[in-house]
């Protein structure tokens, strides 16, 4: 798509003077997403997959749908290995309590890195716990840079699972997961990623990344909240129980038992959320319209100019590499003797919207020594002109707290 304003497509944005810079939590929504969702329940508005009255069944058309196209955005083979879900959360802990539990043992390893989100931790100590593996953190530079000696002392022949983020929400960086997976498939290990920071910024196939199961979030990429994927290999999900039991994941009940329902609707228990998954197909489709090659682009400038921005300013670090190719959107920061919550409030005073705190991923903090941080995280409809306020309210934040410079 040629270069055009894309903030005109965002409601928010149009009428909103705030600098959004927090889109690692939340991207903002175009409006050809909300008009989705909307004209879902104006007019297909009934409980898909249940019933054989015309609305009914076009509630089940608009579900299925968005369900291929989930597949064609990720590269699946079958819509049958795609789960729609709530969240990254639910999609990561699908798999942990119907894989792990059921296929993990005393002596067995999980591999996950010191940069998860607590979703893609948490998960695998209970994993751990439960059955009596064993979880095996891979520590990262400084820089986010896994070694390859980290990478090969970390999976090894008693590794039966490997969980990774395809990229940090912290540092940004972009993990060699395809490495990983190729080290951790000779071994005969599952590989799990996290593409909830991935999936909004680059194209991905699951296959080219040696996923065996893949999870992201439709709020990260424009589409609604309540509304994630788990995209797993058939074989594996064919072998899995269950997450939940209830409406709709049966064929037939009986006193004694269920015989579960096919692929992919054994995964999916009760009512669905088939108007977020309009929204998400709407935001995928947008995010086609806009491109990666565009985005990628555009994201690399607001990264750069943020980053030589904030090298110009003593007192200020940025957490990872300085490279701002290595960051994928994402500038996590610090100012000296200044708590990162108190400059989020200060910027929030100026119209700049940051995260600030351990973004869900202490231990990784707890590794670089920092345990807090402000985050900026830009999206492709963020400007130059909020990049250059964002740099002029980190600079002016230290004055404000009552120190000379």
């Amino acid at each position: 798509m040629t270069d055009r304003n894309y903030r005109e497509d965002f409601p928010l944005l149009r009428n909103n003077d705030t600098a959004y810079i927090d889109n690692a939590a939340t991207a903002q929504k175009p409006q050809v997403v909300i008009d989705a969702e909307r004209e879902f329940y104006e007019k297909s508005n009934a409980n898909p997959l249940r019933g054989f009255y015309p609305l009914s069944l076009e509630a089940t058309e608009k579900y299925e749908s968005a369900r291929k196209v989930v597949r064609d955005f990720i590269h699946v083979d079958s819509e049958k290995e795609i789960i729609f879900t709530r969240n990254t959360t639910e999609s990561l802990n699908l798999v942990a309590y119907s894989y792990a539990l059921n296929n993990l043992k005393a002596g067995d390893e999980i591999a996950v890195t010191i940069m998860e989100h607590h979703s893609n931790m948490l998960p695998w100590q209970m994993a751990a716990r439960v059955t009596g593996a064993t979880l095996r953190y891979l520590d990262c530079e400084k820089d986010g840079t896994l070694t390859d000696e980290t990478i090969n002392a970390g999976i090894n022949e008693h590794t039966k699972l490997l969980a990774v983020g395809h990229v940090s929400n912290v540092l940004g960086c972009v993990n060699p997961v395809r490495k990983m997976a190729d080290r951790a498939h000779s071994f005969g290990a599952v590989v799990v990623v996290d593409g909830a920071q991935s999936t909004p910024h680059m194209a991905i196939d699951v296959h080219e990344l040696g996923a065996d199961f893949f999870a992201f979030s439709g709020h990260k990429l424009m589409g609604p909240m309540g509304i994630g994927v788990l995209y797993g290999r058939q074989e594996l999900l064919d072998a899995m129980p269950p997450f939940m039991s209830g409406g709709e994941m049966i064929d037939s009940v009986s006193r004694d038992g269920a015989v579960y329902a096919e692929l992919p609707h054994k995964f999916e228990a009760g009512t669905v959320n088939a108007a977020g998954a309009a929204g998400l197909a709407a935001a995928i489709g947008y995010i086609k319209e806009v491109g990666f090659d565009y985005i990628e682009k555009r994201e690399l400038e607001l990264t750069t100019r943020a980053m030589e921005g904030l090298a110009k300013l003593p007192h200020v670090h940025v957490i990872g590499s300085d490279k701002p190719e290595n960051h994928t959107g994402i500038v996590a920061f610090t100012i000296d003797n200044v708590h990162p919550h108190d400059v989020s409030e200060i910027m929030a005073a100026d119209g700049i919207d940051v995260r600030a705190g351990h973004h869900c991923a202490q231990p990784l903090l707890v590794h670089l020594g920092v345990y807090n941080t402000t985050r900026a995280s830009f999206m492709f409809y963020n400007t130059d002109e909020e990049v250059d306020a964002f740099v002029e309210s980190v600079a002016n934040v230290r004055r404000r707290m009552g120190y000379a410079e």
